[in-house]
């Protein structure tokens, strides 16, 4: 759907680099975008959870989030380079997981890679690899965290 935005750092000069009001992550693609009124910022390829198909429904299923969340807090010192918390689990993912009689998971993460582990780069996106985390370079979390600010929705789509 977005695949289009490639170079999105057109976009972004353009628009002098203005704080994104919206994030999309497109699990099918690995595809982080930010968005400004609607308009693409900028994009980014990422990495998911081990078991990236269907959304999340559970601790431990290696699963991304799928649904409508916020960007609600960070972290400079977690064990992988910066993170930006979202919302996961939301009020539907909590009522599920008690119908199911099993816990939602939570502490799912836009975050770098792990710490020491940053001259992987951009090879991280070989695979899906995170617990149910976004994952990007390090220098791209960087970006990110600059351009999104606490508050912004993320929307996270099959």
């Amino acid at each position: 759907m977005f695949l289009n935005v490639v170079p999105a750092h057109a976009n972004a000069m353009k628009l002098g680099l203005a704080k994104a009001d919206k994030v999309i992550v497109l699990k099918s693609e690995r595809r982080l975008v930010l968005f400004r009124n609607g308009t693409p910022l900028k994009s980014y390829r990422v990495a998911l959870g081990r078991s990236p198909r269907g959304a999340k429904t559970r601790q431990g299923d290696g699963r991304t989030p799928e649904g409508v969340y916020v960007l609600d807090w960070r972290n400079r010192k977690s064990r992988f380079y910066r993170s930006i918390h979202v919302s996961y689990p939301g009020p539907a993912d909590r009522d599920r997981a008690r119908r199911e009689g099993v816990s939602p998971g939570g502490d799912i993460m836009i975050h770098g890679l792990p710490n020491g582990r940053g001259a992987i780069g951009p090879d991280h996106t070989r695979w899906d690899w995170t617990d149910g985390c976004i994952a990007v370079t390090n220098a791209e979390i960087d970006e990110i965290w600059s351009l999104v600010d606490d508050g912004t929705p993320i929307e996270i789509r099959r």
